[in-house]
C-alpha cells in the first residue's frame, strides 16, 4: 500500500519502507547475475521487470477496473538507484562495499529521485479553512474502502522530535 496510492506517499513512512522492500528483490537479483555470469546488471535488470509489472498491475487494476486516475497511482522511480547499485559493484567487486555503499546510495537516493515526480502532490491548499497538501485532498476525495486511518495519524507521530524535516531521518533509517 505505501506505494500505491498518492496520497500514501508520505514524507515519513513512504521513504523508509518503499526503499527496504525494493532492495530485497534487486539484491537478490545483483547476487544471481554476479556469482553466476560476472554481470553487474542484476538491480538493473530485476527493476525495470518489477517497474513493468507495476505498471500492467497499475493499469489493468486501476484504471482498467475501476477507471481510478492512474496518474494518482504511479510507481516509485527504482531506476537510477539500481543504476547507482550496479555501479558500485562493477567498480569495486567487492560485497562488502555493494552492501554498504550501495544500500546506503540506495536509500539516500530514494526521495530525492522521487520528489520531482511528487513535488506538485505537495502543495498547499486550503479547503474550507483546513490547510492540507493536494494529496491529501485526493486522498479524501477518492474514498477507497479499507483505507487505513493511521496513516493519517503518520504525520502526528513522534518523527517530530527531530525537527520539522523528517525526510533525512527517514532516508538514515532506509539506508
Amino acid at each position: 500500500d505505501w506505494d500505491f496510492w498518492i496520497d500514501f506517499k508520505d514524507r515519513r513512512m513512504w521513504p523508509t519502507v518503499t526503499p527496504i522492500v525494493a532492495m530485497c528483490f534487486a539484491a537478490a537479483a545483483q547476487s544471481f547475475f554476479w556469482t553466476r555470469f560476472r554481470l553487474p546488471i542484476g538491480a538493473t535488470t530485476v527493476v525495470l521487470a518489477l517497474l513493468i509489472g507495476k505498471w500492467i498491475n497499475r493499469y489493468d487494476n486501476f484504471w482498467g477496473w475501476t477507471f481510478f486516475p492512474i496518474n494518482l497511482v504511479f510507481p516509485s522511480a527504482l531506476i537510477p538507484m539500481s543504476f547507482w547499485l550496479d555501479i558500485v559493484l562493477m567498480i569495486s567487486g567487492s560485497w562488502l562495499v555493494t552492501a554498504l555503499l550501495g544500500g546506503l546510495g540506495w536509500g539516500l537516493l530514494f526521495y530525492p529521485i522521487n520528489w520531482p515526480v511528487l513535488a506538485q502532490y505537495h502543495q498547499a491548499t486550503e479547503i474550507d479553512g483546513v490547510l492540507l497538501t493536494l494529496a491529501d485532498l485526493i486522498g479524501f476525495n477518492y474514498v477507497r474502502t479499507g483505507t487505513p486511518e493511521y496513516i493519517r495519524m503518520v504525520e502526528r507521530g513522534t518523527l517530530r522530535t527531530f525537527g520539522k524535516d523528517v525526510v533525512p531521518v527517514a532516508a538514515f533509517f532506509s539506508a
